[in-house]
């Protein structure tokens, strides 16, 4: 006979706070993977912003698709 095992509801509260940091540093590597362009890492890193394009022409599409606007 097998044994039911029900989920235990956890609170705010009980998550660890350094799952409260990884979270927020996913939003923001989301936040500039969907992000316009080189435009908006230029002032962090400078002229090599613009090199990095790349990432921009790689995820235009999916932003379209996602109606993220990107210009």
């Amino acid at each position: 006979m097998e044994r039911s095992v029900s989920p235990k509801a956890i609170s705010l509260g009980e998550i660890p706070w350094w799952s409260w940091l990884v979270l927020v540093l996913l939003l923001v590597v989301l936040f500039l993977a969907l992000s316009a362009s080189g435009d908006l890492l230029a002032p962090l890193i400078g002229k090599a912003a613009y090199a990095t394009d790349y990432l921009h022409e790689f995820t235009h599409d999916g932003r379209h698709l996602l109606a993220i606007p990107c210009h």
